[in-house]
């Protein structure tokens, strides 16, 4: 639940509303992150939108514990948050980040899936917007390493604090919560 990825939601709430949707829209974010939204959404939940687009939630925590990976398996493709960037990874060293729940969660759900599945990711630092599975398998830096060198390597990143990373929003309406 940093504040880059949800500290917007009251406004985009407010723009939508204002532009004549009539249906309200709904902020939606993993029970995992201990913040308040809309929906709050766990591994293994499904998310219809429309009668066609069907979206699979997996708890991929390690960056937070609130991690989660958006899976479209009918369009071969998943959202990663920050657990997987391309060639990298969110940062672990701080707010409930853990290296070595990273790796599991990498390893174990969004490398499990097939190898030609495209992954999008929540942040592009290098000017590239999609990567696939099996591309990251072979050439992310990281997550090509065992476990234990991927824990050293997370360890000793050795970056710049966030500045604004311990400014204090109230929980409530950091996810734009509004009575409707």
């Amino acid at each position: 639940m940093h504040a880059d990825h949800i500290t917007g939601t009251g406004e985009l709430k407010k723009h939508l509303l204002m532009s004549g949707d009539t249906t309200p829209p709904s902020s939606i974010i993993s029970k995992g992150s201990g913040a308040k939204a809309d929906i709050l959404v766990s591994e293994g939940d499904v998310l219809s939108i429309g009668s066609q687009l069907k979206i699979k939630v997996l708890s991929t925590p390690g960056h937070t514990n609130g991690c989660v990976t958006y899976v479209d398996e009918d369009n071969e493709m998943a959202f990663t948050g920050d657990a997987l960037l391309i060639r990298g990874c969110g940062r672990t060293d701080f707010q409930e980040g853990n290296a070595s729940t990273l790796y599991d969660s990498v390893w174990s759900k969004i490398f499990s899936l097939p190898d030609h599945f495209k992954l999008y990711p929540a942040h592009d630092y290098k000017g590239s917007q999609v990567t696939t599975v099996g591309e990251e398998k072979r050439y992310n830096p990281r997550l090509t390493k065992t476990k234990e060198e991927f824990v050293e390597i997370m360890q000793n990143l050795n970056l710049e604090y966030p500045k604004m990373i311990d400014k204090a929003v109230p929980a409530n309406l950091v996810c734009g919560l509004q009575d409707n």
